[in-house]
């Protein structure tokens, strides 16, 4: 598995890429990396004392580490995107865009946080109410265009969602690759104040809808495609395989879970109130991570078992706010890592906290890159009647090893009469 890819509008022509490009399309088909199995081992004196190198390369896009800016607050616009980079992330994700974004109204007070207690660090979740950018497209094209100018050597991906029309997704996404973005990550998760439009999460819980627009999608665009997955669906796999059969390169999950944050007991209205209402949001940060680690979890196996042979991506999202949180979701088999609440509680110079302790983390294990321990777990997931058969036989190896001496060197003074009773039958 590996995620994203360069845009060809920035190779030199076509005729000039090497075999590994797919005649039959308009986007690069990088070799999958040979990946037989994930070793750990004790790493030599020289690889010890070096620092380990958190550096990824996804479908051909470098990052000098797997931490990405998720879409969201956090990619709004130019002055804030342009921050994330100075301050060192991997990558940058904008804020979803449409073509018609005076349809897009926001309302204040539009967040409401889950609390443990009274400090800041016990804000353990967050939901938004909040839509996709209300910034006119050409604005947020002009910036994109800008960002890619002042920082060409980093990664930056357009987030686009758009109505039930072939032609408009053909418009945006031909607007938007001309600004020269790395990718697209398309919006099919939204749960809140578009699906009534047949936008974000209605596309992505339908998947025969969901194989349409793809379609149209992959038809059209020649930069890498993930579709951002919807948690709010019974099996996650469906429309990820379905996304990943219809030509996207990568799959981004999750995004935020449907909920009600809670009901003010004194005024009886619900949060985030607006005018004494409020509508259901997206649950994100901490409290989410374990939910998102099995759709992970679930999304990794599957692409596994059916698209190895593929160059197909996995990028993890879902209540990151520590570099260990990260290796969880790398170990499970993420490409990528994206924080998006985390950067709105921490700032933007968390990345540096974040990578700190991946590293720690590496060290504690001898690993020297990321692809050393990438999917490293996947191995142990399997079904309950397989544990029940596992620790059967664990149990049964158990009392044979305590049933008498396998050779009359195992004798010890100490434990000589325990050793003769466990030879006696009766």
């Amino acid at each position: 598995m590996a995620s994203m890819s360069f845009a060809l509008n920035r190779f030199a022509a076509k005729t000039s890429l090497s075999s590994d490009f797919d005649h039959s399309s308009s986007r690069r088909n990088f070799p999958p990396p040979n990946r037989v199995g994930l070793k750990i081992s004790s790493s030599s004196s020289t690889a010890a004392e070096s620092e380990p190198d958190l550096s990824v390369t996804v479908n051909g896009l470098k990052m000098p580490n797997p931490f990405v800016i998720g879409s969201g607050p956090p990619g709004t616009n130019y002055t804030v995107m342009k921050r994330a980079f100075d301050e060192g992330w991997g990558g940058v994700i904008a804020k979803t865009v449409s073509l018609d974004a005076s349809k897009v109204i926001n309302v204040t007070p539009r967040y409401a946080r889950l609390r443990t207690g009274t400090a800041k660090t016990d804000v353990i979740g967050w939901q938004n109410i909040e839509l996709i950018s209300d910034r006119p497209l050409e604005t947020m094209l002009k910036e994109f265009k800008q960002l890619k100018q002042e920082y060409p050597d980093r990664i930056l991906i357009a987030s686009i969602m758009e109505e039930y029309s072939k032609t408009g997704w053909e418009e945006l996404i031909d607007r938007v690759e001309q600004t020269g973005v790395d990718a697209l990550e398309i919006n099919f998760s939204c749960p809140h104040g578009m699906p009534e439009r047949r936008m974000g999460a209605a596309v992505g819980q339908d998947c025969a809808l969901l194989e349409e627009v793809c379609g149209w999608i992959n038809a059209k665009a020649t930069v890498p495609v993930w579709a951002k997955m919807t948690p709010n669906i019974t099996d996650i796999t469906e429309p990820a395989r379905v996304s990943l059969k219809s030509g996207c390169e990568g799959i981004a999950a999750i995004n935020t879970i449907m909920s009600v944050m809670g009901i003010d007991l004194k005024t009886l209205h619900p949060e985030p109130c607006v005018e004494g209402y409020s509508t259901p949001g997206g649950y994100s940060y901490k409290a989410v991570r374990p939910i998102a680690l099995a759709k992970v979890m679930n999304i990794a196996k599957m692409m596994k078992d059916e698209f190895s042979e593929k160059n197909c991506s996995l990028s993890g999202i879902g209540g990151v706010e520590t570099g260990y949180d990260a290796a969880e979701f790398i170990l499970l088999g993420s490409n990528t890592v994206q924080v998006c609440t985390g950067v709105m509680v921490h700032g933007y110079g968390h990345v540096k906290t974040l990578c700190a302790e991946l590293k720690d983390f590496m060290k504690q294990h001898n690993f020297s890159t990321i692809e050393e321990f990438r999917g490293h777990s996947l191995q142990y997931f399997t079904t309950h009647t397989d544990l029940v058969r596992r620790q059967k036989e664990a149990i049964e190896q158990r009392k044979a090893e305590k049933r008498g001496l396998k050779s009359d060197k195992d004798w010890t003074g100490d434990g000589f009469v325990k050793e003769t009773e466990s030879m006696v039958s009766n």
